[in-house]
């Protein structure tokens, strides 16, 4: 059975490093154990298979950004994304974000995972990623 936690990235910087590296290989950033990010281990059993993590947002108010997500290929296809996606939500809804925003860039199936769960796109008045990227928000509270 899949448990997905919140959890401490400097109790788990072993774990999430390796999800980060086997998830998005081509993505060179290693988690942070900076204390606003707030971190989601998803295990099966006693091995890490998924990751996700969101941090205020530094350009809007109550707005919590979903700074990166991860599942590794062989645990893709079974909805583990729109789990974390759900739990990082209802999390920041109890703590008093109104919002939620991301952001994915040539990653259709996180797209369609945003979309399933009631995020919409949308154009920000300062975009932040690249010319290609798609913008997404959901309010949540």
């Amino acid at each position: 059975m899949t448990r997905i936690r919140h959890v401490l990235s400097e109790d788990y910087v072993e774990e999430l490093t390796y999800l980060q590296s086997n998830c998005l290989p081509f993505d060179k950033a290693v988690p942070t154990d900076d204390p606003d990010y707030d971190w989601w281990l998803a295990e099966d059993g006693s091995e890490p298979i998924a990751f996700a993590c969101f941090v205020p947002s530094v350009r809007s108010l109550h707005t919590a950004y979903f700074a990166r997500s991860g599942v590794l290929p062989s645990a893709r296809g079974n909805g583990l994304q729109k789990r974390l996606i759900r739990s990082r939500a209802a999390y920041a809804k109890r703590h008093g974000y109104v919002w939620a925003i991301t952001d994915t860039t040539d990653n259709p199936a996180s797209s369609n995972s945003l979309i399933s769960c009631g995020f919409r796109l949308y154009q920000p008045a300062a975009p932040w990623a690249f010319a290609h990227s798609l913008y997404f928000r959901k309010k949540i509270a």
